[in-house]
């Protein structure tokens, strides 16, 4: 079976979040449904779901070597109080060795270029290990986080991993977010409530005030329209190079 995702889409515009996971796992195959985490607000979210309708759902992330220590913090509690387990990929060795002896350990000060190498060797890259036999990838992209992220759609095709992507959150605001965390009880990194509102590696994350948008405190000495690490860099723009994967469901 290959989708239709101009159909797929429309079906799907008016569901709530747990209507779309809940669909995810009757079109695809449950072990091959991957959720990706980097254990920020929306995150958080999706796992308290995820561990709520689904028997060992299949989560992982990604340590860049460089995360804060309540990022670690938050994601010991997520393991304790749901029992999820969490795959972990990290950077390859020789690959953090050679970037840092060239450029520094603080390469991403320098440049855009600099600092998107970074971000390919500590994120991208170990992402196309984690996605390799996915026939689903689940994310917390939301549309109200950026300009760069109005155009994304609930279902799309990641062409660079060979599977579908799926936000299920993609209609929710930052106040149905913490909406729902707090009536849940769901963790969060403490963090967020000293005006982080999003949470990447340390020397790259900084508090920052509404006015200046959601994701202003990452790389906050680029501009706005540069700060993408490259996880996400096909969203909303995918549908229109390819609707299929080289497999079918």
């Amino acid at each position: 079976m290959k989708l239709n995702l101009e159909k797929t889409n429309k079906e799907l515009e008016g569901k709530t979040a747990l209507d779309i996971i809940k669909w995810a796992y009757r079109t695809f195959e449950h072990d091959f449904i991957k959720l990706s985490t980097s254990f920020g607000a929306e995150g958080m979210v999706l796992v308290h779901m995820f561990a709520n309708i689904v028997d060992s759902p299949k989560i992982f992330t990604i340590d860049t070597g460089r995360l804060f220590q309540s990022t670690y913090e938050v994601w010991q509690e997520l393991i304790d109080k749901y029992g999820v387990e969490i795959e972990t990929y990290y950077p390859d060795a020789n690959d953090i060795a050679e970037l840092v002896s060239k450029t520094g350990p603080n390469l991403f000060y320098k440049n855009v270029e600099n600092r998107k190498k970074c971000c390919y060797v500590r994120k991208v890259k170990p992402l196309k290990k984690a996605l390799d036999d996915a026939q689903a990838w689940v994310s917390g992209l939301r549309r109200s986080q950026t300009e760069s992220r109005e155009d994304i759609q609930i279902v799309s095709f990641n062409e660079t991993h060979d599977c579908y992507k799926i936000a299920p959150l993609v209609n929710w605001t930052e106040a149905d977010v913490w909406e729902y965390i707090r009536n849940n009880a769901v963790p969060y990194d403490k963090h967020h409530d000293r005006g982080y509102f999003t949470i990447g590696c340390e020397p790259c994350t900084r508090p920052s005030r509404p006015a200046e948008g959601l994701r202003a405190g990452r790389w906050w000495w680029e501009t706005e329209e540069q700060k993408e690490c490259g996880l996400h860099i096909e969203d909303g723009k995918i549908i229109k190079k390819k609707q299929n994967p080289s497999w079918t469901i």
